[in-house]
């Protein structure tokens, strides 16, 4: 097993059976709920700003590992960013996983994120594993709600 395949294991595992931020948080100023109907995992996502700044950012829901480890990371990925900043590191997350953005190549921001490159070998896990970021790009847009059907 590679390398990268042998961490991209160990940090779903990790933050599937252990998720960052699941949370609700009462005095959120945005959150938005996510859905795949295909394979059934829900969430919805809350973030409190402070000026520009997510300030705070928690997820709660149910669905797969893929699913689960992905909002966990992006959590701990987008706290303490800025508005343009949490939308760089949506623009290339989903690039990555769409096999739009070469991790090895191209100028990125997404340090330990590049784990989920992995999800790009199986098309069915790549709406798990940008759900939750979809999710937050509809809760900084006030847009409430997706699916990613």
């Amino acid at each position: 097993m590679s390398e990268l395949n042998e961490l991209y294991q160990d940090t779903i595992l990790d933050h599937n059976k252990n998720p960052r931020n699941f949370r609700d948080i009462d005095d959120a100023d945005k959150s938005a709920d996510g859905k795949n109907p295909l394979c059934g995992d829900a969430l919805r996502v809350y973030v409190k700003m402070e000026n520009d700044v997510v300030s705070d950012v928690a997820f709660k829901g149910s669905g797969c590992a893929i699913s689960k480890a992905s909002a966990s990371m992006m959590t701990q990925a987008v706290k303490g960013k800025n508005r343009e900043q949490a939308q760089l590191l949506f623009d290339e997350f989903h690039k990555m996983v769409t096999g739009e953005l070469d991790i090895e190549s191209d100028d990125n921001s997404l340090g330990k994120l590049r784990v989920f490159a992995g999800v790009l070998e199986f098309p069915a896990r790549v709406k798990c594993a940008s759900l939750s970021w979809h999710t937050l790009n509809a809760a900084l847009h006030d847009e409430g709600e997706i699916s990613t059907e």
